[in-house]
């Protein structure tokens, strides 16, 4: 099942949805007998990978919607916000050279500070379009090894958060379906192996639910949100570097070097 997954899919996608639906699959591990073979074991058998599957598209699709949300309330993408010329995670300096590169890149002016407070969605339009180059040209992995962890780091963050009310609803039905099978059976007898199979799935529902509130917060995925935008703009130094300075035409000497520097200059 995880072969066909690549790292991302698998650590910010498949595992926050795992880690969600956690609660019910010990239930399903715990609670029903894989002594011999039955309908009950063939059903369940078959049931936890497409629970996993299904767990892992609502996570994304709520994590996206959550990722909207954080958006709106915290005026945008990182990468947008840290360009501008009022955020201060980067120097000025620092920012003009990224802001120039980019400029380089999509083929477009760089919008002044006034230009910005005056139409800050037109600038914000630029940055957003610079952040889109920078994505598309550092998808290797192998080459933005950094990038590639923070941006899985955030993606597993958000998808968990997206998926927290869910889960907690789900831990619910599973505590009160314990307790309503502990409750008809009567006295609690730790002698019973069901009994303690119930405790067992019982209390590692609380554990989990604690878990989800306490761990699991807003708060969480901004960091790691500001982390991934503040790496992806980094990534403007391997660019950078790689570029070759510009060196200004040597004065020619004697009318045959003028000729020839002509020449190359009528073949650039």
């Amino acid at each position: 099942m995880f072969k066909v997954l690549d790292a991302y899919s698998l650590k910010a996608r498949l595992f926050p949805a795992l880690l969600a639906v956690i609660p019910a699959l010990a239930a399903l591990a715990i609670l029903i007998s894989w002594n011999r073979f039955s309908l009950t074991s063939g059903i369940a058998t078959t049931a936890i990978p497409l629970l996993v599957f299904a767990a892992a598209d609502i996570a994304r699709r709520l994590g996206k919607r959550l990722e909207e949300q954080i958006y709106h309330e915290s005026g945008g993408k990182p990468s947008v916000a840290m360009l501008r010329y009022s955020d201060q995670t980067f120097d000025a300096a620092t920012k003009a050279q990224y802001r120039a590169f980019l400029s380089s890149k999509i083929g477009q002016p760089v919008p002044s500070e006034q230009e910005e407070k005056d139409n800050p969605k037109a600038a914000d339009a630029f940055y957003e379009r610079g952040g889109g180059w920078l994505r598309e040209n550092t998808r290797n992995t192998n080459k933005f090894p950094v990038l590639s962890s923070e941006n899985t780091t955030y993606g597993f963050r958000r998808n968990l958060l997206g998926s927290k009310w869910p889960a907690l609803g789900l831990n619910a039905v599973v505590v009160l379906l314990c307790l309503f099978i502990l409750y008809r059976k009567g006295a609690i007898d730790t002698d019973d192996d069901a009994t303690i199979r119930l405790l067992i799935v019982l209390a590692f529902a609380v554990i989990h639910a604690l878990y989800m509130v306490f761990a699991v917060s807003k708060q969480s995925v901004i960091d790691a949100w500001r982390t991934y935008g503040r790496q992806l703009l980094l990534s403007c130094e391997a660019f950078i570097g790689k570029e070759k300075p510009f060196r200004p035409p040597t004065k020619p000497r004697g009318g045959r070097a003028q000729s020839s520097g002509q020449e190359r200059a009528n073949e650039l």
